[in-house]
């Protein structure tokens, strides 16, 4: 395929043992762990994404002509809509009704992380666009090639989702909640800047959650094997309280662990010396990533504390400008995290079926607009005429 002259070569990969590591970050970057080597290479590895658990690995790559790595995509062949969070159980059930077969599909993605970053990813140096229309053309002719149904490029940002959209796939937006740092200093600063009641609120829950437990924020060498297999217990503990699937193993989280401990922030609390939560996040140089919460014992507002005010707490303190608290919740909107857009692309094989996706993802926009509207008017945070 020409590129200002050069060959280059659309590859797929089976597996990322077939790519180094430092060409694939070379294209990654080091803004977002999730899309890193290293962290979807721990997917595989543990054996979270393979073909057996329905995420079988068919990874989209550029190679100039000298070998080296240009454009990538994290790309997964599918048998189900599960970890996705971006749900389209509804156009399966809608396609497999009307005599279609949804399944399988392709899903470029970060498994079982509901996270936006890039998907088309590109080399320092490339010329961005291009390549990602490239990477972009590749997936399409892959999907045709499979013969699926579908492809979905899911938690994309918004420029990279406009691009998708140029090429014809269709645009869909969700809604997630972030708390964003403008530049406090302290954790007080931040209570300053609510409304006297949220501010109230948010003391009372802190306190009677700290009175309640012991709670650590742990990093890097400070996280031991205890800490992971206390951790996992709690996450076993969530799944089987919400009557959902364990998507990840035990051996997930000690290789995140042993490969990524600095990316790794635990918030732990203990109760007369026993584990008793978790809330596990991910760090990049300027976003805190929630993930994983779990208990096996319950305290009153200990989940808040773990999950929304240890995780504002670590950005101040580090210097981080945003926390992203994971999927669904508007009761994080109290607590400081406001609604923020989230982005996905879609390309549907049948046309007939197309046009009602399509039809679907407009009425669907509107609607997320329209809540996004609403509930930012819930905002704690103080109106520029409020009194302190």
């Amino acid at each position: 395929m020409p590129d200002g002259g050069e060959t280059v070569t659309v590859k797929l990969l089976a597996s990322l043992d077939e790519v180094s590591a430092a060409d694939w970050d070379a294209c990654a970057g080091p803004e977002n762990p999730f899309v890193s080597h290293t962290f979807l290479k721990t997917l595989e590895d543990s054996s979270a994404a393979c073909a057996e658990t329905g995420w079988l690995p068919q990874h989209v790559v550029i190679e100039d002509s000298s070998g080296g790595l240009t454009g990538a995509a994290p790309c997964y062949l599918k048998n189900h809509s599960h970890g996705e969070y971006v749900f389209d159980w509804g156009w399966a059930d809608a396609y497999e009704r009307a005599g279609g077969q949804y399944y399988p599909k392709l899903q470029v993605s970060v498994p079982f992380s509901p996270v936006t970053g890039p998907r088309l990813l590109v080399r320092d140096g490339e010329d961005k666009s291009h390549t990602r229309r490239m990477l972009a053309a590749g997936l399409l002719e892959l999907a045709k090639q499979h013969e699926v149904s579908s492809l979905h490029i899911t938690f994309t940002p918004e420029d990279e989702c406009e691009e998708l959209a140029k090429m014809g796939l269709l645009q869909r937006q969700g809604q997630q909640f972030h708390w964003r740092n403008p530049g406090f200093e302290t954790f007080e600063d931040f209570l300053g800047s609510l409304n006297s009641r949220k501010r109230k609120m948010i003391r009372k829950e802190r306190e009677a959650a700290n009175a309640a437990v012991d709670i650590e924020v742990l990093t890097g060498d400070d996280l031991t094997e205890r800490h992971m297999q206390a951790f996992y217990h709690f996450y076993l503990n969530t799944v089987d309280r919400k009557w959902a699937h364990a998507y990840l193993n035990y051996e997930f989280f000690q290789l995140l662990r042993e490969r990524m401990a600095d990316n790794v922030v635990l918030v732990m609390a203990s109760h007369e010396g026993d584990y008793v939560a978790g809330a596990l996040n991910l760090r990049g140089p300027d976003t805190l990533w929630g993930r994983n919460w779990g208990c096996t014992e319950r305290f009153k507002m200990l989940y808040f504390e773990a999950c929304f005010y240890r995780g504002i707490e670590f950005a101040i303190e580090n210097g981080i400008s945003k926390v992203e608290a994971g999927a669904q919740g508007p009761h994080k909107i109290s607590r400081g995290y406001l609604p923020s857009p989230t982005y996905s692309a879609h390309w549907i094989r049948d046309e007939g079926f197309r046009r009602a996706v399509a039809d679907f993802v407009d009425r669907e926009r509107r609607g997320v607009e329209h809540e996004m509207e609403s509930l930012s008017e819930l905002s704690p945070f103080k109106r520029s005429n409020e009194s302190p």
